[in-house]
């Protein structure tokens, strides 16, 4: 546990960084790293780690960083700089999936012999089943779409105040339906009803511990744009 721990506040703090930096140099910054984030979380999801008794994606503690990007973006710039980066997001999956596939199914050079252990282990690392890559792009489509809109929702319904709320609210329910859909879409009729509901659960309380240690570096990144900048939150 405590390396989980460790390991979520290093990359929340690596990624709460970037957007002081993006504060400072461009919100373009925010949107490549938001990008960039969403297909390493789809690499590392090969592996899978132990939080205690829960069994998760390698990949949660990445992906789950998203959802802190989108609502500091949404905090700071606005709900159109939110949508943008998880359109980004989007498109720079689809340029990894095909770029990956094409690269898994090229040939090695004739003049270098790759041993074959590594041959096929790159092969099952960077191979995706279709039905996976189907349902962890509907997954990510509506959980990031509907952060964004649902952090706006909270901001308007209490007038501005209560970040924590909004912040948590927002990523809370969105990482359910993330954690649902995508299970739901990828295993459903391969693994037993009883087991699909335990990945489920397994995944989600794992996202939102997540969820609730991210809270801190989300006033840490407004309370620097306040500082860095004259102009009031949008």
């Amino acid at each position: 546990m405590f390396e989980f721990v460790t390991w979520a506040v290093a990359t929340l703090g690596i990624v709460t960084l970037t957007i002081v930096l993006a504060e400072r140099y461009g919100v373009e910054i925010a949107v490549g790293i938001f990008a960039a984030l969403a297909v390493l979380a789809n690499v590392l999801a090969v592996k899978r780690i132990a939080v205690g008794a829960l069994i998760g994606p390698a990949g949660v503690l990445v992906y789950s960083s998203t959802f802190l990007i989108t609502d500091i973006l949404g905090e700071i710039y606005g709900k159109e700089y939110g949508k943008r980066a998880v359109i980004a997001g989007f498109f720079a999956n689809i340029v990894a999936l095909v770029s990956i596939l094409i690269a898994v199914s090229w040939q090695p050079a004739p003049s270098y012999v790759m041993p074959p252990e590594l041959e096929k282990a790159f092969e099952e690392i960077f191979s995706f089943a279709p039905r996976i890559v189907i349902a962890s792009m509907i997954a990510y489509l509506i959980s990031q779409t509907h952060d964004v809109y649902a952090f706006h929702f909270w901001k308007v319904k209490t007038g501005g105040k209560y970040l924590w709320l909004r912040n948590n609210a927002s990523t809370m329910v969105s990482q359910l339906i993330d954690t649902v859909l995508f299970i739901t879409i990828a295993f459903y009729g391969v693994v037993p009803g009883e087991a699909l509901v335990g990945m489920i659960l397994g995944q989600y309380i794992i996202k939102v511990a997540i969820a609730l240690l991210d809270t801190p570096f989300m006033y840490l990144a407004t309370y620097t744009w306040k500082v860095l900048s004259p102009t009031p939150l949008s």
